[in-house]
């Protein structure tokens, strides 16, 4: 009962950032320079005049940007994200074809940067002047400084040509059905490449934070007091000093979960992984304005979800913490 109050609080705020969010997404968009029917004109190799009048009036583009702003409300409201300019189906359904593969990549790169970065900042700490809280500092501040498109490029030379090995592209091999268990294996080892890029950034900030973290918990006098009651050295470093020094990681983990979408858009275009992040790149290029506002809503409201859970998980971890 104690976690209602904050949560309905938390949840109204999260309303009010939504509506504030599609309509900066729907004033930035709009503003860029380029425009959907010269793009589809394009495309489909010209179109008279005429036809590109009728184009622009049919996706409502011919109206001024206050009306289209408020009719895209409307439908947001309603849960409906409008139809694709080049995919011609609606967006909503292009999302969902998407979404399992981003959050097969975006998931299983945060839990392993959370739980090797977390370790690795443990065993830093054990011995802060040792060779390896040594070769852990080196490690983190190499990872930390990559960007992640480059990371990924230089991976994908290591293993496409020096030592090819992984699968440097796409989701699925061409011959694979995607049933079974040989299905569900040849993702996993396409997905090796993408998720150790993409986790490879955030593996090494957890890592000098959890390092940060546990020297500053093994200090502490209640951990003193657990060695000399006599207790075992692992359960001193796990079940009393990480469970307080997992906090700042963890906060920052749900702060991170938009870096690390953005992130996803460029490791996707890398390894040509079939995501959201795909769709996003693919919807901005050709001027896709449905499309490019879905993508970004359903980032900001994950965002939110993300930032809300870790609050959450925040005051379940320390007891501490009371609820406001």
């Amino acid at each position: 009962m104690k976690l209602l109050k904050p949560l309905a609080s938390r949840l109204l705020q999260a309303l009010g950032l939504v509506l504030a969010v599609v309509v900066l997404n729907f004033a930035l968009v709009h503003a860029a320079p380029g425009d959907p029917v010269e793009t589809i004109a394009g495309m489909s190799g010209g179109m008279s005049e005429e036809m590109k009048a009728e184009l622009r009036q049919s996706y409502g583009l011919d109206r001024p940007l206050p009306v289209q702003l408020g009719i895209y409300l409307a439908r947001v409201a309603r849960l409906d994200l409008g139809q694709s300019y080049i995919f011609n189906l609606p967006v909503a359904e292009l999302i969902a074809e998407r979404i399992p593969a981003t959050l097969l990549l975006v998931l299983s790169s945060v839990v392993c940067a959370f739980l090797v970065g977390t370790a690795l900042g443990v065993l830093a700490a054990r011995k802060p002047n040792g060779w390896l809280s040594q070769a852990i500092t080196v490690f983190s501040l190499v990872g930390f400084a990559a960007p992640v498109f480059w990371s990924g490029m230089m991976l994908m030379i290591l293993f496409a040509s020096v030592w090819p090995i992984l699968p440097v592209s796409d989701m699925r091999s061409v011959d694979s059905d995607g049933r079974g268990l040989a299905g569900v294996l040849d993702v996993l080892w396409h997905l090796v490449l993408p998720m150790f890029t993409l986790s490879m950034v955030y593996l090494a900030q957890y890592s000098r934070l959890a390092r940060a973290s546990m020297l500053e918990v093994l200090g502490a006098d209640f951990i003193r007091t657990a060695r000399a009651k006599g207790l075992a050295e692992g359960v001193v470093l796990y079940k009393h000093a990480l469970r307080n020094a997992v906090l700042p990681v963890v906060t920052v983990l749900g702060l991170q979960f938009g870096n690390v979408l953005a992130g996803a858009i460029l490791v996707e275009t890398v390894f040509n992984w079939p995501g959201l992040g795909r769709l996003a790149y693919e919807s901005v290029l050709r001027r896709d304005y449905p499309t490019i506002l879905g993508v970004l809503l359903l980032s900001a409201v994950v965002v939110l979800v993300m930032n809300l859970l870790t609050d959450l998980c925040y005051r379940l971890i320390d007891p501490r913490i009371k609820s406001k």
